[in-house]
């Protein structure tokens, strides 16, 4: 029987196979008392599968290519943090010790205790730290039992015949959840496709898997219960749609809807050197996210206009235990990026560490905050270590000599952290002067992320060449939405009324104080969304290269002269969602 099971649509394209099921490991623990002459083996156990772990993904670092997400080498970095985390690896001795637990039931206990306090905390970004450690425990179990990772090829299984229209090598993964470890062997692996049963639309496997171009649905969280094993599945990654079982004419409609996506992928290529202009003639400006230098190829290739977020912090993640980088070193760096793009400009944003991108283990004495993402973070942790911040302005500033550089300050919300920020600048400025060194001229930007912004913009327009609406947090902080929870994913809403009216207001006060507006954040690069975000007076849109082309389909078949009328219907809308269906085509 065919049966259609919804999710979130979180990376386009269409996967049809055999399924996979990738079972949670914790889930099927042996529990049993040890003697007490068996705690030292054990404990040898757990510590030598948590050491294989740390090798495995320590041999995954060193083997990653430039082409790797960033957000993919971070998450390898938290996970490599939390296996070297002594207090864990005590925890679990006292379990194996003074209760005589066998080795993975010590490890499934601390892990439900800890769950438990993560579960307590009205936090998102510690929620988000509990699914990293689940799925570090995960792989120390897996290892512990000889189990392969669950994107290794499945052993072959003596099962029926496969369906007709499904070639005999064709798979999907179903999942609990996926690591980052898997994500990077994902690529390389026989699966086409994956479902997860948790991950909201902004989470890091979403994010990932866009980056990869590979077709996946999450938080589908009845996957691994209507789903067995060898079942054909479709994986429809642009309605969110996971389809088992499908009829002959089913499938035969989706095997063209997957022609099709090759073909329209082909077609989307021949737009790169073709102008963004709408059919009413109106410039649109298409520019790229990167996390690292080697990153501007990929904007380029893209036909970017531009890098429009340069994510700084990630050069100060991931360094195994060295030094944060000296100003040297992020000179270079942010030299290869400016010389990189050959005369375009490119938008360096300054270190936004704290909440989910926490810098390595060591670091000083780095605080734990109950709510990270409310805490010391982006600009205010900046501002608290201000040696640090001003060696990352210099270097900025220094490289500003080989082509255009703007400058963008993260989570700014208080006049006077506006004030601090502009001094020190001016200070680096006036060093370097006296210095006799070289530095360029540099256009200053604010990220419009905290809603406190976006309703009192007077001093950032007073004091900003350009705003940037950062719309992930935006939308977080606006709704208390944790974009990455699946319990609450269904809220995380783009087309809130009141995240539209935010958006709205601070590109028309831009405009209207002569100030570019740009978004930087997943609306971006979502094409249902260009229309809307061209209607209500956006002329600047900055994502990741592989969305880049999609988008500029959506804006060369725009009239702005339509989709401003319908915009505004759709902003003064009780439910903005249903107001933009009926327009969907007309508006074009």
């Amino acid at each position: 029987m065919t049966i259609a099971i919804h999710g979130l649509a979180v990376s386009r394209g269409i996967a049809i196979g055999r399924a996979v099921l990738a079972a949670a490991s914790h889930l099927d623990v042996a529990h049993y008392y040890i003697e007490p002459e068996q705690v030292g083996s054990e404990i040898r156990r757990v510590s030598a599968a948590r050491n294989a772990v740390i090798e495995e993904i320590t041999r995954l670092q060193a083997a990653m290519s430039r082409e790797t997400p960033r957000d993919l080498v971070a998450l390898l970095d938290v996970h490599l943090m939390l296996l070297q985390d002594e207090a864990l690896a005590l925890a679990i001795k006292g379990w194996i010790a003074d209760r005589l637990y066998n080795a993975e039931w010590a490890l499934v206990s601390q892990l439900d205790v800890l769950v438990r306090q993560f579960d307590e905390m009205d936090d998102p970004y510690l929620r988000e730290r509990k699914a990293d450690l689940e799925q570090v425990v995960e792989r120390v179990l897996r290892t512990m039992r000889g189990a392969p990772s669950p994107v290794a090829p499945p052993a072959p299984q003596p099962s029926a015949a496969p369906r007709s229209g499904v070639a005999a090598d064709a798979l999907v993964l179903i999942a609990h959840d996926l690591s980052p470890a898997d994500m990077l062997q994902f690529k390389h692996s026989v699966f086409s496709g994956f479902v997860t049963d948790v991950g909201g639309k902004t989470s890091h496997t979403a994010i990932v898997a866009r980056s990869m171009d590979i077709p996946a649905v999450v938080g589908v969280r009845t996957a691994g219960e209507l789903i067995k094993p060898d079942d054909c599945v479709i994986i429809d990654g642009d309605a969110g749609v996971v389809i088992v079982e499908p009829s002959e004419a089913l499938l035969d409609e989706y095997h063209y809807k997957q022609r099709q996506g090759g073909v329209e992928r082909q077609r989307l290529l021949r737009l790169k050197n073709t102008p963004a202009v709408t059919l009413d003639g109106q410039a649109i400006e298409l520019l790229a996210n990167i996390e690292l230098p080697e990153d501007t190829r990929a904007a380029r290739e893209s036909g970017a206009a531009g890098v429009g977020l340069f994510r700084s912090e990630f050069l100060f993640m991931g360094r195994g235990g060295r030094a944060l980088p000296d100003e040297a070193e992020q000179y270079e760096a942010y030299s290869q990026a400016v010389r990189g793009m050959q005369g375009l400009p490119v938008t360096i944003r300054t270190i936004d560490v704290g909440a989910d991108k926490p810098l390595d283990h060591g670091f000083r004495d780095q605080p734990q905050h109950l709510n990270p993402a409310l805490g010391l973070r982006a600009i205010r942790w900046c501002l608290a270590e201000p040696a640090m911040f001003v060696t990352q302005l210099r270097a900025i500033l220094r490289a500003a000599v080989h082509g255009p550089v703007h400058l963008l300050i993260p989570m700014l919300a208080h006049a006077r952290e506006i004030r601090q920020t502009l001094a020190l600048i001016d200070q680096v400025r006036q060093q370097l002067v006296q210095q006799g060194i070289a530095h360029g001229p540099v256009r200053l930007g604010a990220m419009i992320e905290i809603p406190a912004a976006a309703l009192v913009l007077g001093p950032f327009l007073k004091h900003f060449d350009f705003l940037s609406i950062g719309t992930n947090d935006l939308i977080q902080y606006t709704l208390a939405i944790d974009r990455a929870d699946e319990s609450v994913a269904h809220l995380y809403d783009p087309l809130h009324p009141a995240v539209l009216q935010l958006v709205a207001s601070t590109i028309a006060a831009g405009r209207a104080a002569g100030k570019p507006v740009s978004v930087c954040g997943e609306m971006a690069g979502d094409v249902g969304m260009t229309r809307l975000l061209l209607g209500l007076g956006l002329r600047s849109f900055s994502m990741h290269p592989t969305q880049l082309l999609a988008v500029k389909q959506e804006i060369l078949r725009s009239d702005i002269t339509k989709v401003e009328p319908w915009a505004r219907q759709v902003l003064a809308a009780d439910d903005p969602q249903a107001a933009m269906k009926p327009a969907a085509r007309d508006e074009r």
